[in-house]
């Protein structure tokens, strides 16, 4: 099947010509006609199978009538991180070329008065992420009455990101007349009661079994020792030796974790640039384009880069951590072997991974070949240097050095105490005592004058 039987017009067809597709792929092909077709979609695909374009292809073809009015978007398409959001505008200005359409952007760390100032002259899409969504209604700035297609992509990420209470106001908050197209990777139950509590009467298009990885991707685990530097250098060692290396992205758990990373690997000589959700808007997207345009070999990301990002010709995937949650493996890994490409996905495990390596390949339906075990040199723990040596307080600082116990001499024995020293060193009554003032400041030694009354 090509894309002149799927409905789309002559302007998207040259368009998606022009930029070198002939064939869609599987979700495209059976998404396509449904949503033209004004149906309520539920499309269910692995990472990496062109969902973007399922529905921005019939979008811009249904777009091509009618106008947009001020602060009412026509069609809104809602993302779980700015990258993913930037990236469907993207495609809509790929796929859209020679057409008038007005295409917003909302998300965080661009300033809110130039997104006003689009939102005022009308926009036929509008791409945003929630809380920056919800920002703009909630300040007047945008009416949500006029909205004729509602898209909800990545929705497992919606989830784990803890939007799912937005995405049901902002359902609530559109017309219920309108046309819903939800897309998702995986299908957990808290994604099952919002498809049916939202979606009318939806077209299921299902492409593969939820939670698969592509059969393009070779995948294997390496075991290494439990300590940081041992997983360090059990990474530096398989990019120095793997096949076909071209460029990497590297997942790691937390942000902090990603920061470490990038500084060991930057001081080591490798060429990488870091991804992570603490990063303001502009570090981000510089950090992206560096690894596109390949003048970064590697990526050290968070999970902000492991749903839906399309980053072309990415030769191996690295878990520096293996994932909290399994269904996170599978959308990591996608980043590779991608459209039809092949790919390879090495995953760094320990001794404390064994119940999270269960749970994916439970989740999977398949095992992963375990690979052999790198020998860990500790190289950082070698170039750390000597421990201080202990200081001496400051009021010892002339006194002579202690001799190691071997050069110690041995103490001689004490002599018996007798009757008369121990007389000698009886203590004087204190009344024979003579009181010592030389402490004392000389007021206090003044005699003490008592008036009479």
């Amino acid at each position: 099947m090509s894309f002149s039987q799927l409905g789309l017009s002559d302007k998207v067809l040259a368009a998606v010509q022009a930029a070198g597709y002939t064939n869609p792929t599987p979700i495209q092909s059976e998404a396509i006609p449904h949503v033209l077709a004004r149906r309520d979609v539920l499309g269910i695909a692995q990472t990496g199978t062109g969902k973007t374009a399922a529905f921005t292809l019939p979008m811009i073809t249904m777009l091509e009538t009618g106008r947009a009015r001020a602060r009412m978007p026509r069609t809104l398409i809602l993302e779980p991180t700015r990258e993913l959001a930037a990236q469907v505008q993207e495609n809509f200005e790929k796929y859209g070329a020679g057409q008038k359409l007005n295409v917003a952007l909302l998300i965080g760390g661009v300033s809110f008065d130039d997104q006003d100032a689009k939102l005022m002259r009308g926009v036929d899409v509008l791409i945003a992420t929630p809380g920056r969504l919800l920002d703009h209604f909630e300040r007047g700035r945008l009416l949500l009455t006029g909205v004729e297609l509602l898209v909800i992509d990545e929705a497992d990420r919606m989830l784990d990101m803890g939007f799912i209470p937005d995405i049901e106001r902002i359902c609530k908050l559109v017309p219920f007349t309108r046309q819903t197209l939800f897309f998702t990777a995986t299908m957990p139950s808290e994604i099952r009661r919002i498809t049916e509590q939202f979606l009318h009467n939806p077209v299921k298009v299902e492409t593969s079994r939820p939670a698969t990885a592509a059969t393009t991707i070779t995948q294997q685990l390496i075991k290494s020792g439990r300590e940081p530097h041992d997983k360090r250098e059990t990474l530096r060692h398989i990019l120095r030796t793997a096949e076909n290396f071209k460029n990497a992205i590297i997942f790691c758990n937390r942000k902090r974790e990603v920061a470490l990373l990038h500084r060991s690997l930057v001081k080591h000589g490798f060429n990488a640039v870091a991804l992570h959700g603490d990063l303001d808007q502009s570090t981000r997207t510089a950090a992206l384009d560096k690894f596109r345009k390949g003048e970064a070999d590697l990526l050290i990301a968070s999970d902000v880069a492991a749903r839906g990002l399309d980053i072309p010709d990415v030769s191996h995937v690295l878990n520096f951590d293996v994932p909290f949650h399994a269904d996170d493996y599978v959308h990591r890994i996608g980043r590779t072997g991608r459209a039809g490409k092949t790919g390879v996905a090495y995953t760094i495990v320990t001794s404390a991974d064994h119940k999270s390596v269960l749970a994916i390949e439970k989740l999977m339906g398949q095992a992963i070949p375990t690979g052999p075990e790198m020998a860990a040199k500790s190289e950082e723990a070698e170039q750390l240097p000597p421990k201080p040596a202990r200081r001496e307080r400051s009021g010892n600082r002339n006194r002579a050095p202690r001799k190691p116990a071997s050069q110690v001499p041995a103490a001689a024995a004490p002599a018996p105490v007798t009757r008369i020293d121990q007389a000698r060193r009886k203590p004087q009554p204190v009344a024979d005592l003579e009181p010592d003032h030389s402490h004392l400041p000389a007021f206090l030694l003044r005699p003490v004058v008592r008036v009479k009354a």
